[in-house]
């Protein structure tokens, strides 16, 4: 039986051309590309030219693109540079974010500042900026918000902060790992002084990530031990996985987006259509192309989403940022409604009418049933 794969916020396939473009470097060229012989020289060459091909699809320069080893690691790295810039890594400064945001920002600004200032949400999960301009104060180190949200795909008025964060001094964190190939993310009209994004989200291998930094911003590196990425960060480069993440940049075109609303339209449209007690949540309209979040009526995700995969569907509660845990939805909660009984569909590059389909014909019997055992 084949499977529908509705899963794609989390992780997609990867795409054909990057495999292929991969490929080499991970049977012939497999030099340290820091090194000045012949084969050193190859992967560098490598490396390089997928930087230019992330700057140019991100609106970037080649020399903001710091690479990391996934959208976490970048994330952390912004948090704790920004930190660290302001002279204490143990709890400098001030830092202003939202409730909304992903683990990874909550949990680095956890562990590196002592003085934070969390901004709510209204019922579509999206901040106010003038409530994070607000938090803003004279000893402010960082402020962090979202260009999307990741379980209820929502956009953020991300640019409206930055713009007033610029004005103060004040570094500015724009978390676009969500958004990244699936709604615009563009550094240079963005002006935020840091961006995280990720490509395995979009068709990149698992891996590659970025986080791109505003020319003249300098601050320690977070991964120590070495001076790569030009003394940002240590540790040899992943070439495959870059080699990867820059070609899956370069293939990602406007009729993607096109395509996923489209998909990911019909599905919500049909989900809430077809059977009582089911909502969509977030803002239907101003939102990600590819990403759905269902509130069900009477019963719990878990028992939905594992029915699902025994028909053939995979998608994603959207009651956790971990795999390991299905526990209620922060950002759910935050919005106010339903944090235990939610699932996320997503589609991506490779999804097809069948696949929506697939999550349509098992999703109405699959809430029946388990509705039955609860009466």
């Amino acid at each position: 039986m084949a499977r529908a794969y509705l899963d794609h916020a989390s992780s997609s396939p990867l795409r054909p051309a990057a495999l292929e473009a991969m490929l080499p470097y991970l049977r012939d060229h497999h030099a340290d590309p820091g090194r000045l012989h012949a084969e050193g020289h190859a992967t560098r060459v490598a490396v390089e030219s997928a930087r230019e091909q992330v700057a140019e699809y991100f609106g970037a320069r080649p020399r903001e693109v710091l690479f990391t080893a996934s959208g976490t690691e970048a994330i952390n790295t912004a948090v704790w540079g920004a930190l660290a810039r302001a002279g204490d890594t143990a709890g400098a400064g001030h830092v202003v974010t939202t409730a909304v945001e992903h683990s990874a920002v909550l949990d680095a600004i956890g562990r590196g500042a002592t003085d934070t200032t969390v901004v709510g949400v209204d019922r579509f999960g999206r901040f106010d900026p003038d409530e994070v301009v607000a938090a803003m104060r004279a000893d402010t180190a960082l402020v962090s918000v979202q260009l999307a949200n990741h379980e209820v795909g929502t956009l953020q008025p991300a640019a409206a902060v930055v713009e007033h964060a610029r004005a103060r001094g004040v570094v500015i964190h724009v978390d676009a790992c969500a958004a990244a190939g699936h709604a615009t993310v563009d550094f240079a009209a963005l002006e935020a002084d840091l961006c995280s994004i990720t490509g395995h989200k979009f068709g990149g291998p698992k891996g590659a990530a970025a986080l791109l930094v505003r020319r003249g911003l300098h601050f320690p590196p977070f991964v120590v031990g070495g001076a790569q990425e030009r003394a940002r960060r240590g540790g040899i480069e992943n070439v495959p996985a870059i080699v990867g993440f820059g070609v899956a940049a370069a293939a990602v075109s406007a009729a993607d987006a096109t395509r996923e609303r489209a998909l990911s339209g019909r599905l919500a449209r049909e989900a809430v259509g077809r059977v009582d007690g089911v909502v969509r949540f977030g803002d239907p309209d101003d939102c990600l192309p590819h990403l759905v979040c269902l509130g069900v009526e009477g019963v719990e995700a878990e028992p939905i989403l594992l029915a699902l995969d025994q028909r053939g569907v995979a998608v994603h509660s959207g009651s956790s940022c971990s795999s390991e845990s299905l526990e209620p939805s922060p950002v759910l909660a935050a919005m106010g409604v339903d944090a235990d009984r939610s699932l996320r569909a997503s589609v991506g590059w490779c999804s097809t009418d069948a696949d929506v389909d697939a999550f349509l014909a098992a999703f109405p019997p699959v809430v029946e049933s388990l509705r039955q055992l609860r009466r």
